[in-house]
Parts: C-alpha cells; sequence; structure tokens
C-alpha cells in the first residue's frame, strides 16, 4: 500500500524575493490534496520593457486544480496577493484570509470582474479552520503592514509553520504584537518543518520596533522651516500613522497624495484601524497651508514612475511644487533593484534645492523583516524538526539554512522554485523537481517572459527594428522603391548615406540570388532580412530586429 505524504512545492518566491506562491501537498503520489499559501506578483524593472507586472506560472497547480482546496493568503502586500486580480480563475478556488487582508481581496477581485462571486472566506485573527486533510491557523506577528500571519497547518504527517513576512515587534502602533503564546504553545505540540522569511537573514541583532521611530521622526522634522514630505509605502499604515502623529508634535497639518494610500485607510477603517490617526487633508489643500506648517506624505520611495514623488521632482504635481528649504524624507529601505529609479528622482529633486534624507541619514525607517537575533528567537520558540528558508535570493537561503542549523535545526533544506520536498521526521529529502516559470502581465493575458512577444520586444528595445516593404514582379524583380522604416537605428531626417547603403543591400541582394530562388516568397524574405541584419551589425554592432514586407504583383 502506498504511503500518504506530505510535500513542499514552491513555484514562486525560492530563491528570489517576492512573487510567492507555496503549495502543500497531502496524500498518496500523483493523488495528493493541495493547499496554496499565498499568491504573489513581483513588478518589471529595465531588464523588462513593457512588462510592469510579473506573475509566476501556476500551470503545475492548474492541471491539479480539481484537487486543490483553497487559497491562504499570509498578508496583503502584493508580492503575497497581487496576482489574485490577474489570476485567480487559472484555480478558481475559495480563498482564505484575515479581516484586513480580506477586504482588500475583494477589492482586487472585483476589479477583475469576479465581485460576485463568494470567493472570500473571512477567517478572524487567531481563528482555524479545516480544509481537506489541512487544519490551518493563523498567528498572529508584526510585519510592516496589518494583520501579518503566520499558519500552523497541521497534517496526519505532522504541523508546518508557515512564517509569511514577519518581523518581533513589542511596539507595532497599530495593529496586535506577535502572540508569543501561540508559538511556544506550537513548539511544544511538535513542529515537523518551518517554511521561514530570509529577507534580512545578513542583519546581525534586531530590527527595531516601530514604536521607536516617532521621536526620531518628530526630532527631525523640528529641524526645518520650509515644507516636509515624507515617501513611504501606502500599506505600512503604522508607519502613516507615527508619520502623523510627528507632524502633529510640530504643529504641522497633513496633505496624503497617492491613491494606494486611500485604499489603504479605508480598509484599515473598515476594521477598526487607524481611528484615532490625525486627521489628513487632500492634496489639493497644500497650497493654502504656510510652508512651515505643511507636511506631506506621498507614494513613490522606490521610485516608480506613475507614484506621487516621481511628479512632483518632475514638476508635473497639479498640487505640490517643492524646491530651495524644502526637505524629502525617505521613510523606507532601497528594494534590490530600484537603485537607478531612486536615484534619479533623488538628483530631480537635489537640483531643485530640495534636501534629501534616507535611513543612511537619519533614523527614518525600520524594517518589516527579522535580524538575525530575531530569526534565532523564532527558532527557539518554535523548535522545528526541518527549516525551509524562503522568501530570499539563493545567497539568503544559505545563509539562513547555516543560522538554522546553528539553532539546533536537525535538516536544513536550501531549495529554489520547483522543488519537490517531502516533509517527513525520519528521512526528509528533495524528491522532484516541477517545472515553474514567470509570466508578463500583456493588457488582458499572461504570456511567458521567454515567448517571442517578450523577447522581441526587449531585443527591439536594446538593439532597433527595421521594416522593409517591396513590391516584386513573379521574376523577383523589384518595382518601384522599397519603403524602409526604422526605430532606434538611422536617423529619418539625417544618415543619407547611411539610406543609401541600406537601399543597396536590398537591391544587391535581390540581384545576386538566382532566379529560381527569388520565385519563392520565403527564400527572398529570409535572404533580405538576413543580409540587412548582418548589415545594421556591422555598421552598429547592432541585433536590429527585422521584418520583410514583400508584395509580389
Amino acid at each position: 500500500m502506498t504511503k500518504q505524504e506530505l510535500i513542499f512545492v514552491p513555484l514562486g518566491g525560492a530563491g528570489e524575493i517576492g512573487m510567492n506562491l507555496n503549495l502543500y501537498g497531502y496524500g498518496k503520489p500523483e493523488e495528493e490534496d493541495w493547499l496554496i499559501v499565498d499568491y504573489g506578483i513581483t513588478f518589471g524593472d529595465d531588464t523588462t520593457p513593457g512588462t510592469d507586472v510579473i506573475l509566476p506560472d501556476p500551470t503545475f497547480i492548474e492541471q491539479r486544480k480539481d484537487r486543490v482546496k483553497g487559497i491562504v493568503i499570509t498578508h496583503a502586500h502584493e508580492d503575497h496577493i497581487g496576482a489574485l486580480a490577474y489570476m485567480w480563475d487559472r484555480v478558481q478556488c475559495p480563498v482564505y484570509c484575515t479581516p484586513f487582508t480580506a477586504s482588500l481581496a475583494r477589492g482586487k477581485l472585483k476589479e477583475a470582474g469576479f465581485g460576485h462571486l463568494d470567493i472570500v472566506k473571512e477567517i478572524p485573527l487567531g481563528g482555524s479552520f479545516e480544509l481537506g486533510p489541512f487544519n490551518v491557523e493563523f498567528i498572529t506577528f508584526t510585519h510592516s503592514i496589518l494583520e501579518p500571519n503566520a499558519l500552523a497547518i497541521r497534517t496526519p504527517e505532522g504541523t508546518v509553520v508557515h512564517t509569511g513576512d514577519w518581523k518581533l515587534d513589542a511596539g507595532p502602533v497599530v495593529g496586535r504584537t506577535t502572540d508569543l503564546d501561540a508559538l511556544d504553545r506550537l513548539g511544544k505540540e511538535g513542529v515537523l518543518a518551518m517554511v521561514c522569511d530570509s529577507t534580512n537573514v545578513f542583519s546581525p541583532g534586531t530590527t527595531g520596533s516601530e514604536e521607536e521611530l516617532e521621536s526620531s521622526l518628530t526630532e527631525l522634522i523640528s529641524q526645518y522651516d520650509g515644507k516636509v514630505c515624507v515617501t513611504c509605502f501606502a500599506s505600512n499604515l503604522a508607519r502613516l500613522h507615527t508619520i502623523a502623529v510627528a507632524a502633529r508634535e510640530c504643529g504641522r497639518q497633513i496633505v496624503v497624495s497617492g491613491r494606494s494610500f486611500g485604499r489603504m485607510m479605508e480598509a484599515a477603517h473598515a476594521n477598526g484601524y487607524m481611528l484615532d490617526t490625525p486627521d489628513f487633508l487632500p492634496e489639493d489643500e497644500a497650497h493654502h497651508i504656510p510652508d512651515d506648517k505643511l507636511l506631506i506624505i506621498c507614494t513613490g520611495s522606490q521610485g516608480e514612475p506613475r507614484a506621487a514623488l516621481a511628479r512632483i521632482s518632475s514638476g508635473n504635481h497639479k498640487n505640490i511644487s517643492l524646491g530651495d528649504g524644502d526637505v524629502v524624507i525617505f521613510s523606507s529601505r532601497t528594494i534590490p533593484g530600484n537603485e537607478k529609479s531612486i536615484f534619479r528622482i533623488q538628483n530631480e529633486l537635489a537640483r531643485k534645492g530640495v534636501e534629501i534624507v534616507t535611513a543612511s541619514d537619519h533614523f527614518v525607517h525600520v524594517s518589516g523583516h527579522p535580524a538575525q537575533d530575531e530569526l534565532r528567537e523564532l527558532f527557539r520558540r518554535v523548535r522545528p524538526h526541518i527549516a525551509i528558508p524562503v522568501h530570499g535570493e539563493f545567497r539568503h537561503l544559505q545563509a539562513h539554512a547555516a543560522l538554522a542549523e546553528e539553532c539546533g535545526v536537525k535538516k536544513a533544506f536550501v531549495i529554489e522554485n520547483g522543488h519537490v520536498v517531502k516533509l517527513e521526521k525520519d528521512l526528509p529529502c528533495i524528491i522532484d523537481e516541477v517545472e515553474t516559470g514567470r509570466l508578463a502581465w500583456e493588457g488582458r493575458r499572461a504570456v511567458p517572459m521567454k515567448s517571442e512577444v517578450v523577447q522581441t520586444r526587449k531585443r527591439a528595445l536594446f538593439n532597433g527594428s527595421c521594416v522593409a516593404s517591396l513590391a516584386v514582379d513573379k521574376d523577383g524583380t523589384i518595382l518601384g522603391e522599397p519603403i524602409i522604416t526604422t526605430e532606434g537605428l538611422l536617423d529619418p531626417d539625417g544618415d543619407d548615406h547611411l539610406w543609401d547603403q541600406l537601399f543597396d543591400i536590398i537591391f544587391n541582394t535581390v540581384e545576386a540570388m538566382p532566379r529560381r530562388d527569388r520565385k519563392d516568397d520565403a527564400v527572398l524574405e529570409e535572404n533580405l532580412r538576413l543580409n540587412i541584419r548582418r548589415w545594421f551589425r556591422n555598421q552598429f554592432g547592432k541585433r536590429a530586429v527585422t521584418h520583410i514586407h514583400l508584395l509580389r504583383v
């Protein structure tokens, strides 16, 4: 008789930071019931032109969706919840989350056209529920968003603690503190495995408390006589509260700019949070407040081109402007990969005479992820038999695995997306690898990042493109003058000698071909394409994306 197994399969978020999609399976091989934990996205950058949103490929679990019991969301950050808006229909199962996250999940699903369906199942903080062979309990943690949860997933094979994103903060300002009693209880019950956040594994000590920021920000803001602008993540509502209290202490009125703040505040108020936060004014009130009495909170801390700070720095914000004597405080960390975008905005602000303050200049930010001492404390309380680091690049996972073994964990795995890990006390091991990938959201569809659609656009951005249209008779003789258009290669109002050479390439290519080949459209087109592309490579070192439009008359 085949033994039932408990397996863990990450399709996103292992070997990378972001785009989390985790699977737990229990049952006989190829007959497992499945639980999905988180369904997130990541964002495009300079290496993915034209692609703003990138999603994990859910094909593996989509093929098994009839055995999926549900999606459990640990918290409402986009890299854990964002894919619901794009690809819930690929799995079509209930979504379980705590109240604040549920408010945002319903909004996403409504925008995606699924609002008429009863998809989101709201579970109270600390609540538990059954999904097939899985008993899932929400364990309250602290993080840089409201209601972050770890999951205690109980199965016949044992209990797995899946942490989501977390930190240990005794003063989170808004929301509950970490349920340490629940962690101790789990440790006493016995934990088979812990799947854990690795983001800050290289940071010694502890992350620090949100509560400690208030006095630091108050002291900093009090130094300025001009406008003060603070930029942070819209999802970090505790930071929003901290900034607002500091502003009030300094006698400043608060203007908020950024649509995402509104969505977050609405969800917070609907669930009883932020009710004692100082009042915010709409951004069109900024003109009426003296500079020394104004504090602006805005989105755009990561250099997002459409966020409020980008529009302010470029002078295109219709209500807010900054200049000499003003300051922008970056109350956030720089996410790896965003450096260029952030520096571009900071340089634009500096040219206007605006002072820039970051976490390297003053105590203006605490992270939402655990440093080394917090990881050690969690291992001490939970005492898992197996450790599986996730939510980190490969180097993070290696360091986390070493720390886990230092804490007495018997087996620590360093895995990446697609690895299938059998979780059992006696002989846990990697037993397989499944296909994974990334999808680019293109308008209303998801296409593989390796598809010709995405790769051609990328090649065209970096190498330029050329389209040559020409008419030929039945013998392959060119009729009239070809029409050539290029993007990013030749100046249409100049480069006359180069245009002449390009036309010569076309005529010479056709004339040099045997009459038999000139009568074959496919052969003629391919010869023209190769010779034009070769000419661009010889002239500019560019592998131009080249297309031939041939009309046979």
